[in-house]
């Protein structure tokens, strides 16, 4: 058969992620060996005020070694927490900012070459502010928000300024819906996306 597993085996396993090898056999029947990162699924929310601005957070990243421009995010790591839920901890926690209407935006896969992580982006609308929730730790609690009309935060994502998955997929597909006058076809409860399989 195409694509079956011959052979795994966890060859790391640390805090926030494990690390598998993969034996595959191939449709000619050669095998080829697949280093997979297992990692939670994760969420992000395009909080859309009603001047058509979204939050955006600075958050430093050690992998890539600065700052970057991102949406509220999280990992859905939190046992019977709903991804919507984790979504809108994440979003109070990291700006303070809350949501009556919620709705699925776009799904991701950030890395499918190597990664099992798969992404939510949801589009918040009727917001209200006010303090961050929680005791922000670690970097977190170095966290600077600003809030860009969303064609600015468009443009910054057209000319590179803006480059996190998250963000990229969030703020296009938000930029899509606000022109054509249209809300994402899909509830926050949506299923999540399912691979086809060969």
């Amino acid at each position: 058969m195409a694509y079956e597993v011959r052979d795994s085996r966890v060859v790391y396993e640390g805090r926030r992620i494990r690390v598998r090898l993969d034996e595959v056999v191939l449709p000619d029947s050669s095998t080829v060996t697949h280093e997979v990162v297992e990692r939670e699924n994760s969420v992000a929310v395009v909080a859309l005020d009603d001047r058509r601005q979204v939050v955006l957070v600075h958050h430093h990243r050690q992998p890539v070694g600065g700052l970057l421009w991102e949406l509220p995010a999280g990992v859905c790591d939190r046992e019977g927490e709903s991804p919507e839920q984790t979504a809108r901890r994440e979003l109070t926690e990291e700006t303070g900012v809350r949501a009556q209407a919620w709705s699925t935006l776009v799904d991701l896969h950030l890395s499918p070459g190597i990664s099992t992580e798969t992404a939510r982006v949801y589009l918040a609308e009727n917001l209200t502010t006010g303090p961050r929730e929680g005791e922000a730790e670690g970097e977190e609690a170095f966290l600077t928000t600003r809030w860009l009309p969303l064609e600015d935060a468009e443009s910054r994502v057209l000319d590179g300024r803006i480059t996190n998955a998250l963000a990229v997929g969030g703020i296009l597909a938000a930029a899509r819906y606000v022109r054509a006058g249209t809300h994402p076809p899909r509830p926050a409860d949506a299923p999540w996306p399912q691979p086809e399989r060969p």
